[in-house]
């Protein structure tokens, strides 16, 4: 099988080209080649396209851009190698002018720079193609192996990175730098942690920001939330409160009333003339007011629910203790189907529990009211059982109102 590569015997490197050993052999002074079936390798990046010849390069591409996923085209890249070297005119003027351009002052001559051989060895060894190295230890002073690695993230998109730096000859070029001294070494890594530092600060204050940010919006919309939640408390209190004034009211009529007729008893006891029929009765409403009279609006479940727990108060006046624990009971039931409405045990009620008859079912009314609330008898009438399709919140809301009412209310039901 014909060879796809040449390897260099002394360091292992692999090159596609003679091009590629001239140089490598100009820079490392390497001349032990041969030719070789393993071929170069070729991942070419599925996002951008860019090629890289070594798992370390698309490593630092990687680590640059993101891009995780590469093709490997080794196989499709690789041709037979053709050890003659294709002389064009433009390499043939090329190669006069670095060799013979001395003799001749009219043209300037470009020349590959020289570098730290020892450090390209490094490089070369991390699996960096010659010319890659080479121009990046040029571009970075020949300074040590983290600034030329530094230089190839920051410039791996440059069109022309694959290919060999040229200066002119006449060129003033600082020698390389072979080696940095321990003092020098010491301040660059000091340099490098520096910069990295500030680099990470000002991304944490970026951050910081952002969570700032981030908490003032919400801090905003919980304040939104609570407002919202208390208007609707001062909304729910202020009708519980008119509620509590009107059965007031109410029961405060009704004790006049009282008061009047045992006046008007007494009188009669007393053999007293009654009073002024005019005054003791209130006065019969004329047509015309009949006429701006409200109509009597019918009656809703929530007044129903009211007249309920008010029979079962009146049936049971003698039994205060026990009638303020079953208002407390049927709350319990009502504001647990409320809660967790497919919750199926918190819709059905055995009637023949022992404790439910104690507290609830041995109530006159305690039955009629989980009925308004939309219980309803199933199994012959051994259960009381509430739908999941008739389960309305509204309903519950409102008799849960109602029960609060007749256990916070100290007039309920009073006459």
């Amino acid at each position: 099988m014909a060879g796809v590569s040449l390897k260099c015997g002394d360091c292992g490197a692999l090159l596609k080209s003679v091009e590629e050993a001239q140089q490598h052999a100009e820079l490392t002074s390497h001349s032990n080649f041969s030719e070789s079936t393993e071929a170069v390798l070729n991942l070419v990046c599925t996002s951008c396209g860019k090629p890289c010849r070594s798992k370390t390069e698309s490593d630092l591409h990687t680590k640059r851009t993101g891009h995780t996923e590469f093709v490997d085209k080794t196989a499709e890249a690789a041709k037979p190698i053709n050890l003659e070297v294709p002389m064009s005119t433009n390499s043939a003027d090329a190669a006069a002018m670095v060799f013979d351009g001395a003799n001749s002052g009219q043209s300037e001559e470009m020349v590959i720079p020289e570098v730290d051989k020892k450090l390209l060895e490094e490089l070369e060894g991390m699996e960096f193609p010659t010319a890659r190295a080479t121009r990046a230890l040029h571009y970075s002073g020949n300074s040590s192996i983290e600034a030329a690695i530094n230089w190839v993230v920051e410039h791996e998109n440059d069109p022309d990175i694959d290919e060999m730096p040229k200066v002119s000859v006449n060129t003033d070029v600082e020698p390389p730098k072979t080696s940095l001294s321990e003092e020098e070494k010491k301040m660059k890594l000091q340099e490098l942690r520096e910069r990295a530092r500030k680099k990470k600060e000002e991304e944490e204050k970026r951050m910081e920001r952002e969570r700032e940010k981030e908490r003032i919006r919400i801090g905003k919309e919980l304040l939104e939330a609570k407002r919202i939640e208390e208007e609707n408390a001062r909304k729910r209190l202020i009708a519980l409160r008119k509620a509590e004034k009107e059965e007031e009211k109410r029961a405060l009529e009704k004790i006049r009333q009282k008061v009047e007729e045992d006046k008007a008893e007494r009188r009669r006891k007393l053999g007293l003339p009654s009073e002024d029929p005019a005054v003791a009765r209130p006065s019969v409403p004329s047509n015309e007011e009949k006429k701006n009279m409200v109509p009597v609006k019918p009656v809703t479940k929530a007044e129903q629910m009211r007249e309920c727990l008010r029979s079962l108060k009146k049936h049971h006046k003698e039994e205060e203790p026990r009638v303020k624990r079953a208002f407390q009971t049927l709350l319990t039931y009502v504001g647990n189907v409320a809660r967790n409405p497919d919750e199926e045990k918190f819709r059905k009620i055995r009637l023949s529990n022992q404790a439910f008859q104690d507290r609830v079912g041995g109530l006159k009314g305690g039955i009629e009211f989980l009925e308004l609330c939309g219980f309803e008898k199933i199994e012959g009438g051994e259960f009381l059982f509430m739908p999941r399709d008739q389960v309305e919140i509204a309903v519950l809301n409102s008799a849960g109102k109602e029960l609060q009412s007749a256990i916070d209310n100290p007039h309920f039901g009073v006459l």
